[in-house]
């Protein structure tokens, strides 16, 4: 192999040389493949599409988590779906408030993998005794689930294949059901001028069981075509609308270390683009 092609889109993709690969195999559930790129370091792929980088997943790890913990302010039980490189175990192990935290990944292989060609991701998180993970469908854990989570995040991979059942009303009702009072749920939602489509259908399924959703934006080179967005969805409308001067205290009392994440950021990410709110 010396070049990968993504196929997420037609007549239009990225292509990354292939230095090494490192594994590649069809798993239970899909193909995938960790390969060495000579600018974005070690590159995780899963059916034709890139799912992570080393170069900037912080941008997208931290994004995910850090908005939702720090809006929150109280988190103490996170439900993480998906996130087998554990980059966003990562990031919530570095909230000291958080008292347990329950990651459903469908692929053990992935978790595996991770844990030896990308160990950069986790960082030991899998070794931190709050985590409890669980190897099963995130759908149907959440449909059996009694439990109630503080923050809940989906970071799923597009809605091809595996994961097409976490972009769902059913999904979106069964997260509400398992979410406590002033809980947030965050979910991955694509690079929104490329996946519009994506962002109108999700809205609208938001809007049946929660008070407030919306999105929020980070620009991810390795998501071409614009800025990711992330859905937002909560009974409390006041967390979406915390001032920077809140979360920066909240920021500071927590003395996490970011790469991207700051107060700043985090309010600024909920100003979305015009065609954005035009399509919504």
């Amino acid at each position: 192999m010396k070049s990968y092609t993504e196929t997420l889109y037609d007549s239009y993709g990225q292509e990354f040389t292939v230095d090494k690969v490192y594994f590649e195999n069809k798993t239970d559930h899909q193909h995938l493949v960790i390969f060495e790129n000579a600018r974005f370091g070690r590159v995780m792929a899963l059916d034709g599409i890139i799912q992570t980088t080393e170069a900037d997943e912080f941008i997208y790890h931290e994004m995910m988590t850090h908005v939702p913990l720090f809006a929150h302010g109280n988190a103490s039980r996170v439900l993480i779906i998906g996130g087998g490189d554990g980059g966003m175990l990562r990031e919530v192990c570095k909230h000291s408030s958080v008292q347990h935290i329950t990651q459903v990944e469908i692929d053990d292989q992935v978790v595996d993998m991770c844990k030896q060609f990308l160990p950069n991701h986790s960082a030991g998180a899998y070794d931190d005794p709050r985590v409890n993970i669980v190897i099963d469908d995130g759908a149907r854990f959440l449909t059996e689930c009694n439990e109630h989570f503080d923050v809940i995040i989906s970071d799923s991979t597009d809605p091809i294949g595996p994961a097409d059942v976490l972009f769902t009303s059913e999904f979106y009702q069964n997260c509400k059901k398992c979410l406590a009072d002033d809980g947030i749920l965050v979910t991955q939602n694509g690079v929104a001028f490329m996946q519009l489509d994506e962002v109108t259908t999700t809205s609208s399924r938001l809007q049946a069981y929660f008070t407030d959703h919306s999105f929020y934006c980070a620009a991810i080179p390795t998501y071409i075509g614009g800025v990711m967005t992330f859905a937002w969805a909560t009974d409390n409308v006041q967390l979406r609308q915390l001032s920077s001067d809140i979360i920066g205290q909240r920021f500071a009392a927590a003395n996490i270390n970011c790469r991207y994440y700051n107060p700043s950021i985090h309010s600024a990410s909920f100003a979305l683009p015009q065609y954005i709110l035009d399509a919504l």
